[in-house]
This record gives C-alpha cells, structure tokens and sequence, in this order.
C-alpha cells in the first residue's frame, strides 16, 4: 500500500495555519500534514527530522522568512551522495498580495499561496504539486541532484531581490561609516574583504581592522558592486578578489580561503556553491 504524501506548515499565525491545513484537507485529503512550526528556524528543524514531501512557508516569520528558512533547508539537506538521501521537499510559499512577490514567484516557476487562502488556487497548486511527486517516481524524470540544482537556482534568483531597472540603478556604496567608541571612523569599501551578519550587527572585516556597524546586510547588498562582491551565505559576502581557493570536503561542502585574512576559511551555503566551479 502505498504511503501518503506528507506535508510540514510554517506559518506564524495560529489561525491562517489552521485555515491552511483545514483547506488543504479538503482539496487533497491524501496529504498528511505532520507538523506545524511558527517560525522559520522551527521549519528547517522539523523538515530536516520528518523528510516531508511538501513544506508550505510563509514568506514573513519572526527571526527568519520563508525564502531564508528555505535556503537554510537546501544547505542542510542530506548531500546527493549520501546513503538514500530523501529527496528535497516541493517548495510552496505562502504570501499576502504583492505585485513583485508574485512575479518573481512565477518567473522562477515556484509556487505560492495567497493569504487569505482561497479554495480554487490552492486547488491549482495542489495538483502542481502532486504532479511534481509523481514525476520523481518514473524513471523519465531528471535526477534529484538535477532537480535540486534547479530549486537552487530558483532559490538564489529569489533572494537577489528584484533587478533594478536601467533608469534607478542603485548608487555604488564608497565609504562605510563605523562607529568605534566616540569616533566614526570611515571604511573604504574597497577595503573591505568581508561582509559577515552577526546578531544585530554586521561584522566589516578589512584585511586588519574589523568593525561592527547596523544596516543589515540586505540593505548593504544592493549598494555594492556584485562583480566585486559576491554573496556566499544567507549572512555572508566576500570580496570576489579576496578569494585565494576554493575548497570541498568529502560531505561536498563548499568553503573559501581567503587571502588578505590569514587564510580564513569561509562556508559557502549550497543556494550560492554554483557560482564556484572551473572554467
């Protein structure tokens, strides 16, 4: 007999989690939701011990959105070449009215539900989604580690943000302003090797000098150059020439040593490791 497909909710209002699960029940009573998670940490805790076939996110949580928590699950999911990797869960975020999320949404061709859940569209991704689940059972279809690039890349287009347009191109970052002390102490920007999220700071490292200053880095990241810097991590973006080698490990984890810091090592999140590979 075969198994009912399974699902995980991340959702941080108790009521729209219900109302999404009472409807899922209706328009597909296979799915066994197994468990609900209010907030984004929560979701990639759960989705890591349960396996769940589907995870439906909610785009804003508490701590870490949707599309975050999801980048932390890629990075975390057991590697291709492990023993009987399950594969990764279909991907559906939940999200209330916004042009732009919906168009990036679709572009990149991952589904999503409106709040408040409406019945007919949920009807529509469920049975993309099941034909998702079905694909992987017939021997046509890619691989998983075929299938997992693409979510990757899906994923990194998503957390770039929207791509500004010819006429609003964003004004390059020069000088970082950093408070040590009583004195602001100005940080050239091509000083700078690391950009590195620590608690409510993001750590600037130069090849000497570390600062600490407030803007989170999502802000910081459309203001610099991305031929010059490149994003790694979900809280982490390093200099592109500061990069000595790149390395993997046995487990295919991704790092980078950096040369101007005495040979730190720095982890590259699964979304970002296709940016590093020979040319």
């Amino acid at each position: 007999m075969p198994r009912h497909p399974t699902a995980l909710i991340a959702e941080d209002e108790p009521l729209l989690a219900a109302a999404l699960q009472a409807e899922l029940k209706k328009v597909w009573p296979e799915l066994d939701v197994i468990a609900v998670v209010g907030n984004g940490q929560a979701a990639v805790e759960k989705a890591l011990a349960l396996t769940p076939d589907v995870v439906f996110l909610d785009i804003r949580m508490p701590g870490m959105t949707g599309l975050e928590a999801a980048a932390e699950l890629a990075d975390e999911w057991p590697a291709e070449d492990g023993p009987n990797p399950p594969p990764f869960p279909a991907l559906v975020f939940v999200t209330a009215y916004d042009e732009y999320a919906l168009q990036a949404f679709e572009a990149q061709a991952m589904d999503y539900v409106l709040k408040p859940v409406q019945a007919s569209r949920l009807a529509r991704t469920a049975q993309r989604v099941q034909s998702v689940l079905a694909q992987r059972a017939t021997p046509a279809t890619p691989t998983s580690e075929a299938a997992m690039d693409a979510t990757l890349a899906q994923l990194r287009a998503l957390l770039g943000g929207p791509e500004p347009t010819s006429s609003a191109l964003p004004e390059r970052l020069k000088v970082i302003q950093a408070s040590v002390g009583h004195a602001i102490h100005m940080v050239p920007v091509n000083d700078v090797v690391l950009f590195e999220a620590s608690d409510k700071y993001v750590r600037v490292l130069t090849a000497v000098h570390e600062y600490l200053i407030r803007t989170p880095l999502k802000d910081l990241l459309p203001q610099l150059d991305p031929s010059e810097f490149w994003q790694v991590h979900r809280g982490t973006v390093v200099r592109a020439a500061a990069i000595d080698s790149v390395q993997r490990d046995e487990a295919g984890r991704t790092s980078l040593m950096l040369r101007e810091r005495d040979g730190q090592r720095i982890a590259v999140s699964r979304v970002y490791a296709a940016r590093f590979r020979a040319m």
